[in-house]
C-alpha cells in the first residue's frame, strides 16, 4: 500500500485556492514556538491565519508558560498579522486520558491519545470561531507518525463540520528550516515532546 503524499496533496490545495482567488481562514495547532516557525513563514500567504496554542500535556506549568511566550515572541517578530489563542492548561484532563499508559513507548498508544486530545479541541475551537479549516504542527517532528496525526484530524474534522488541512510539514526541508530559523530568532528549543513522560525518555 502506497503511503499518502500529504505534502503534495497541501501545495495542490494551495494551487487550487491561489486559482480560485480563494483565501481561507485557517486555526493552526502549534505546541511550541520551534515547531511553528517554519509553518509561519508560508502559511500566512495562503491563509488567513491564526495559532492557537492548546498543549494540557505539557503539566509543568512553569514548561507550558515559557513556550508559551517563546510562540508569542516569535509571532510578533516574524509575522504579527497573525492571531494567536491561549488554551486552558487541563493537566488533569491529560493525565486522566493516559492513565495506565505513563510506560508506554514514544509513538504509541499514550502519544495517540495527546494527539487526539489537542486536535479535538483545535477542531472545537476552529468550529467556535468560524474557521474554514484547521491544522497542527506536529507532523513537523521527524518523531511523529503524520498518518497517524492526520487520520485522527480528518474524524475531528468530520465530528466539528471544519476542514481539515493533512500535512506533512517536515518534507522540502521543513524540519531542518525549523532549526534554522530557531537559531535566527534564538528561540528556546526543549528536548522532549512535553509531557513528563517524555522528559522522563529523554533525560
Amino acid at each position: 500500500m502506497q503511503a499518502t503524499n500529504y505534502n503534495k496533496q497541501m501545495k495542490a490545495l494551495f494551487a487550487e485556492l491561489q486559482e480560485r482567488g480563494e483565501r481561507p481562514s485557517l486555526l493552526l495547532h502549534a505546541c511550541c514556538a520551534p515547531c511553528a516557525s517554519h509553518e509561519l513563514t508560508f502559511l500566512p500567504e495562503v491563509f488567513d491565519l491564526a495559532v492557537y496554542y492548546y498543549n494540557p500535556n505539557i503539566t509543568d506549568e512553569q514548561e507550558r508558560e515559557k513556550r508559551y511566550a517563546e510562540l508569542e515572541r516569535l509571532i510578533a517578530e516574524l509575522c504579527p498579522r497573525v492571531g494567536l489563542y491561549k488554551g486552558e492548561g487541563d493537566e488533569q484532563k491529560f493525565l486522566s486520558l493516559v492513565k495506565g499508559l505513563e510506560s508506554a513507548p514514544e509513538g504509541g498508544l499514550r502519544c495517540a491519545k495527546c494527539f487526539a486530545l489537542r486536535l479535538e479541541e483545535t477542531a472545537r475551537k476552529a468550529a467556535e470561531e468560524g474557521f474554514d479549516y484547521f491544522a497542527t504542527t506536529l507532523t513537523l517532528s521527524p518523531l511523529k507518525n503524520p498518518m497517524l496525526i492526520n487520520g485522527i484530524g480528518e474524524k475531528m474534522a468530520e465530528k466539528y463540520g471544519v476542514k481539515y488541512l493533512a500535512t506533512d510539514f517536515k518534507k522540502d526541508g521543513g524540519y531542518a528550516h525549523s532549526v534554522a530559523l530557531s537559531k535566527e530568532y534564538d528561540l528556546y528549543r526543549q528536548n522532549y515532546c512535553g509531557c513528563a513522560f517524555s522528559k522522563k525518555l529523554n533525560s
